[in-house]
């Protein structure tokens, strides 16, 4: 029998930050420190650091950082920044890879109430500008490689590393204790247009998400874990929370390397490894990666863009039984999961929907569609957003937000065929770019996929499709056209084949396939 609700979501949390072999008296020690700050990242870091101080929080390139040790950084660089006239009300961005400071930043904005807009490492300067002006910003915190972008923002002030160094280590400026705790605004990604910003907050409801997230995956107290993941995006961010409230190490590096990743995976035995897709696709394509044993690794979890069912096998066969599949988006936060014994089952599944969220499928009307019938996918659950901070939303039916894809259920499995709005027209007949990719993507020659429709005088749209191809292949347009040919509809072979050395990707792994349809 299912447990009633608070009780579930009470036993599942109890799974990943508790353990019995604790010391008796950790525990209450970090309730007590974190009670001052909620449940923001100051509260968090606050109850990690009184619980267990000496313990590695972080390590970069630069070291480790205990937590001890990134408490009393950010609470420096929160008295500073109050001293300045940040607080609530203020609007912080940062721009930065991932590094202790990132982390330290997060913390301390969360001190002084300010809210915190997550920035976009890929942004050029233009795109920054826009977002400093839609999003209010009015300080940015960033990395030294990114004064020059920046310096034209726009914003009224700036501090650079140096300066946050400075700041980590002055503690003149004292700072209190502040359960005003502000949003965090993360930005979509930006493929299809100007990117928004989906604003989040610390509301303790939420703590249903998180329940229903370590409910299928089995993350512990006191783990390793290596977060690939960029922070600024919302799976980055969300493992980077739920690692301080189980207080873990966490590895971070600013550079994506899959030799130097997978190496330090090994030499700290990390248990979990936090990436998006193509990193997985990159680590399999490593001679270097590929070979480094990884015995302490548990975990793999991906989430951010889509993952080809190809993909899934070679990972569960390198790797074993470790590999665990997230959907959902920004805005509505966990739909479903896939373990490794749904991906066994099909390696396209996005799995079952997790406890506490209402996952359907539903059509035109907003009806709710039975199993095996596509449709719509909206999502209900107390983790999704509340708007647009530019008080745009996404589509409504009564609790359940869009997630803008189109897919359906079968055996209790939930399939995403792709966005609604990149469904392809041929000659009538619609046609999903997933269906063609994941096929090409089981050609043995084919390392990288996407297709995308084209303007037809006679159907309307054709399918072309951009193929990234293994070294020393020697693909054709014909041979790409018949292998789609003998197992597809006439209709789903494209008709233009285009060879590239990679695909256009953003920051966190989606193709840019506005760029692809250039001409």
């Amino acid at each position: 029998m299912e447990l009633p609700k608070p009780l579930g979501v009470m036993k599942a949390l109890a799974g990943s930050v508790m353990t019995p072999l604790e010391r008796p008296d950790r525990l209450p020690r970090a309730l007590v420190a974190m009670a001052p700050w909620g449940t923001s990242f100051a509260g968090l870091v606050a109850g990690a650091a009184a619980r267990y101080p000496d313990r590695v929080a972080v390590h970069d390139d630069a070291g480790p950082t205990t937590y001890a040790e990134l408490w009393r950084r950010s609470r420096s660089i929160a008295g500073n920044l109050l001293a300045t006239g940040v607080g609530p009300g203020s609007t912080v961005g940062v721009l930065a890879r991932n590094h202790a400071g990132f982390v330290e930043t997060l913390t301390a904005i969360a001190a002084t109430g300010a809210d915190t807009v997550l920035l976009n490492t890929g942004f050029g300067g233009p795109q920054l500008a826009d977002v400093v002006d839609s999003e209010h910003i009015d300080v940015i915190v960033h990395d030294d490689e990114f004064a020059d972008v920046v310096g034209a923002a726009g914003a009224a002030r700036s501090i650079d590393e140096t300066e946050l160094g400075r700041l980590a280590t002055d503690t003149a400026a004292s700072i209190g204790p502040n359960r005003e705790s502000g949003r965090i605004v993360i930005l979509t990604s930006g493929t299809t247009g100007r990117p928004k910003g989906a604003a989040r907050s610390t509301d303790p409801s939420a703590i249903e998400g998180v329940a229903a997230l370590v409910d299928r995956i089995p993350l512990k107290l006191g783990d390793t874990q290596a977060i690939a993941a960029p922070l600024f995006h919302a799976w980055g961010l969300s493992h980077l929370l739920l690692g301080l409230s189980r207080c873990t190490t966490n590895l971070l590096a600013r550079r994506f390397r899959p030799g130097d990743l997978m190496a330090s995976v090994a030499e700290h035995e990390a248990r979990v490894l936090v990436v998006v897709p193509v990193m997985l696709s990159r680590i399999l394509a490593d001679d270097v990666a590929e070979s480094i044993d990884v015995p302490s690794m548990r975990v793999i979890a991906s989430s951010g863009s889509a993952i080809s069912g190809q993909l899934v096998t070679d990972v569960l066969d390198r790797y074993g039984p470790v590999l665990y599949n997230l959907y959902g988006s920004t805005e509505v936060a966990v739909a479903s999961i896939a373990t490794p014994d749904d991906l066994r089952r099909d390696p396209t599944t996005a799995g079952r929907g997790v406890k506490w969220v209402d996952v359907a499928i539903v059509d035109a009307e907003g009806r709710r569609l039975p199993e095996g019938e596509s449709g719509r996918i909206f999502v209900g659950g107390a983790a999704q957003f509340g708007g647009y901070t530019n008080g745009d939303d996404k589509e409504r039916i009564e609790h359940l937000v869009s997630t803008g894809d189109v897919g359906y259920f079968r055996d209790g499995l939930l399939f995403v065929e792709g966005r609604d709005d990149d469904m392809i027209v041929s000659g009538g007949e619609n046609v999903f770019p997933s269906e063609v990719e994941e096929l090409l993507h089981r050609h043995p020659d084919v390392t990288d996929v996407a297709v995308v429709g084209t303007d037809d005088d006679e159907f309307g749209q054709a399918l072309a499709a951009f193929v990234v191809t293994e070294h020393d292949a020697e693909l054709t347009t014909r041979q790409v056209r018949d292998h789609v040919k003998a197992q597809l509809a006439r209709h789903k072979v494209p008709r233009t084949v285009e060879f590239l050395d990679e695909l256009p990707r953003n920051a966190t792994g989606k193709v840019l396939r506005r760029q692809l349809g250039d001409d």
